[in-house]
C-alpha cells in the first residue's frame, strides 16, 4: 500500500538523492549523489535502510512537507531547525510522523544541508541506474533532473511504526562551526607547482567564498600561483583541487564536470569531503598533506560500516 509525502514548500533547494550514478563518466555524465555522504549514510543507517535508498537533500532549509501516511523517518547533517507540527525534532535521529502532520525546516543553525530519509526509501524511478538529481544534466529526480517544487508527491511503502527513537552518539556528530582542516592526497601535477606555491597552499588560510554549489567550492583570501604551462584536459576525481589562473583554489564535488584542464594539486581525502560540503561562506579552510595508506584504511573502515 502506497502513501506519500507532499511538498508544501521546497525551500532554497531540495533534491532527491541516492548514492549516485557511476560508470558513465566516459559519456560525460557525472556521478551526482549526496554532497555530504556521511550524513546521507547515517540517515539511512539509522532506519536500517540499504545505503542506496533515495532521500531528500535539503539545502539552506525553509522547506515544508506534509505526510499522507504514517511513517518512520530520520534526519542527519546540518541543523536546519526541523520541527514536526511545531515541535522540535532532534538532529541525527529517527522519529515518527503520522498522517496529516507537517514537517518544516528553518534557517541553518549550523552546516548547510540536511538529509531526510524514510524507512524503505522514497519510491522514485531510476534514470541510468540512479535517482540522483543532477539539474545541470537534466537527470534523475522526479522529472528530468529538476529540484522539488510545491505540489510534488513522493510515494513510500507502508511499514510498521517504531516505538522508540534511535540516535547516534555525540562522538560521531561533526561540529560544523569549527574551522575546517582537510587532508590532501597530492597528484602528479603537484610537481609542476613551484615550492613557493606549494608552501603557500599548506601554510595559508583560505575562506569559503560565495561561489559555491554542488559542482564545487571556490576559496578566497589567498591565492596560489598555478604552473605557467598548458595542460591537456583529463578526467577529474571528486575532491580534486583545481587552481585556475585567478589563483583561487576550487574543490570539486559530486556534480563536478567529468574532464578539465586546470592544474590540480591533488584531491581532498575522501573521508574529509563531507566536512567541505557543509561549509558556509566565510568559514576558514586550511590544508595539510595526507598519508595515502592511512586515509585509505580509514575510508575502508567507514565503507564497510555503512555497507558500500
Amino acid at each position: 500500500m502506497k502513501s506519500y509525502l507532499e511538498v508544501i514548500k521546497p525551500g532554497q533547494l531540495s533534491l532527491i538523492q541516492d548514492f549516485g550514478r557511476f560508470g558513465l563518466a566516459h559519456l560525460g555524465i557525472t556521478q551526482g549523489g549526496p554532497l555530504d555522504d556521511y550524513a546521507y549514510s547515517w540517515a539511512n543507517h539509522l532506519l536500517g535502510n540499504p545505503v542506496n535508498c533515495p532521500t531528500i537533500e535539503i539545502t539552506l532549509g525553509q522547506a515544508e512537507f506534509r505526510f499522507n501516511g504514517h511513517c518512520n523517518l530520520a534526519i542527519a547533517g546540518g541543523d536546519l531547525n526541523a520541527k514536526l507540527d511545531g515541535q522540535r525534532i532532534d538532529n541525527w535521529s529517527t522519529f515518527v510522523a503520522r498522517k496529516g502532520q507537517t514537517l518544516s525546516f528553518g534557517l541553518p543553525a549550523n552546516g548547510l544541508r540536511s538529509y531526510l530519509a524514510i524507512k524503505g526509501g522514497f519510491d522514485v524511478s531510476p534514470v541510468l541506474g540512479s535517482v540522483s538529481t543532477v539539474t545541470r544534466e537534466a537527470l534523475g529526480g522526479l522529472e528530468q533532473g529538476r529540484a522539488l517544487k510545491a505540489g510534488d508527491q513522493l510515494a513510500f511503502t507502508y511499514h510498521p511504526l517504531s516505538r522508540q527513537s534511535t540516535q547516534i552518539s555525540f562522538r560521531y556528530r561533526p561540529d560544523y562551526n569549527l574551522p575546517i582542516r582537510v587532508r590532501v592526497i597530492e597528484g602528479y601535477q603537484s610537481e609542476q607547482f613551484s615550492p613557493d606555491a606549494l608552501g603557500a597552499f599548506y601554510s595559508r588560510r583560505f575562506e569559503v567564498s560565495q561561489h559555491i554549489n554542488r559542482m564545487g567550492y571556490r576559496l578566497r583570501g589567498n591565492t596560489i600561483t598555478p604552473p605557467d604551462t598548458e595542460l591537456l584536459s583529463e578526467g577529474i576525481a571528486v575532491g580534486a583541487i583545481q587552481v585556475p589562473k585567478s589563483g583561487d583554489p576550487i574543490i570539486l564535488l559530486s556534480d563536478k564536470q567529468t574532464i578539465g584542464g586546470y592544474p590540480k594539486l591533488g584531491c581532498v581525502a575522501r573521508i574529509d569531503l563531507p566536512r567541505i560540503a557543509q561549509a558556509r561562506p566565510g568559514q576558514t579552510v586550511t590544508f595539510e598533506k595526507g598519508d595515502l595508506l592511512g586515509l585509505q584504511d580509514v575510508w575502508c573502515q567507514w565503507a564497510r560500516f555503512f555497507g558500500y
